[in-house]
């Protein structure tokens, strides 16, 4: 019988996915179940999420009782999006977060030069998306931390070196570490529909040094290893062109749009957009104004691609990237 799973129930499945501390995996654990629909084609799911939930608390009481061993970092998602770069030792990792960010990596000749997660913004028209630089993986070793980083990623850009001819079996090392501990880069983020211990995340091949003869052939030779299944993109990380049209790349694998407001009877300004994802609607647009604005919504005005210019559209009017919204609420009595 097939699952049959709502829009709701998956949106509580990403925040579930993006969860990085017990108490925040149990709050989504508890509003999947709350959620998901309740037939027999989702009692296997529903049995998953219980031991899962079960699984989580245990984890939150034991980290109450001893102290957690083993490095752990934290770092607060910020901007539109966060992208985790990955990739075997001397992949280009920290060129291109340094080339794309304000981030200053140490980029050397020398393998496992990074040794922890390095932060940066990278500005792309009139946002800021996170990317994190990361410790290399290697066919013997991986930080367990990492996994965490990857598993709740908005999108994973895997470095591969076109200039090397070890690049393809480094690679490969280092989507088998992943996939040995049930992390597998793919074309589209989720959990996997067999196993829900799997998790799916989105992903990009990014091969480094694309001006090298042999890249494509190299990348050729990865993939007669292993179907990676997902987007590879050639790039030169010193041709300016090649980094705006990357950084573009990057934003729209994020899947989401820029959407700008303005006040009744008031100039827009195209600065500071807010962003929803693609597919939002007005409600959603409101909701990240404010909470109150949100409940008491009468209509919204709309310029730009979704409607015509000024046209008035009710809540669940699905939005375009780069429109423009003034959002109208209902009186309040005295």
């Amino acid at each position: 019988m097939a699952a049959n799973l709502t829009l709701q129930y998956y949106k509580a499945e990403e925040v579930y996915r993006k969860a990085r501390t017990s108490q925040e995996r149990i709050l989504a654990l508890e509003n999947m179940l709350r959620v998901i629909p309740k037939h027999k084609g989702t009692d296997h799911l529903q049995g998953a999420l219980k031991a899962r939930l079960k699984e989580a608390r245990e984890t939150a009481q034991a980290e109450l009782r001893s102290a957690k061993r083993g490095k752990s970092y934290r770092i607060p998602r910020q901007g539109c999006g966060t992208v985790v770069v990955i990739g075997a030792p001397n992949s280009g990792k920290s060129l291109l977060v340094s080339q794309l960010t304000n981030a200053s990596p140490e980029v050397a000749e020398f393998p496992f030069t990074t040794r922890e997660p390095i932060p940066g913004m990278m500005a792309f028209g009139g946002v800021l998306i996170q990317l994190i630089d990361t410790p290399p993986i290697s066919e013997n070793h991986i930080e367990p931390y990492l996994l965490d980083f990857v598993r709740t990623a908005d999108l994973v850009l895997c470095c591969f070196d076109g200039s090397f001819d070890d690049a393809p079996q480094q690679t490969l090392n280092v989507l088998t570490q992943l996939e040995s501990r049930k992390t597998v880069l793919a074309e589209r983020s989720g959990f996997d529909q067999n196993d829900f211990s799997i998790v799916h995340v989105k992903s990009r091949l990014i091969i480094t040094h694309g001006c090298d003869s042999d890249a494509l052939v190299r990348k050729e030779l990865l993939t007669d290893l292993k179907d990676i299944g997902f987007c590879d993109i050639v790039v030169d990380l010193r041709d300016p062109e090649n980094l705006q049209c990357l950084s573009q790349t990057i934003f729209e694998a994020l899947e989401v749009m820029r959407i700008f407001t303005k006040r009744p009877g008031k100039d827009v300004e195209l600065v500071d957009p807010y962003v929803i994802p693609i597919g939002g609607t007005v409600e959603d647009l409101a909701g990240r104004v404010h909470e109150e604005i949100a409940c008491s919504l009468k209509l919204a005005k709309v310029w730009g691609q979704s409607a015509h210019n000024g046209q008035s559209v009710g809540r669940d009017h699905v939005l375009n990237d780069l429109d423009v919204v003034e959002l109208h609420v209902k009186k309040v009595r005295k």
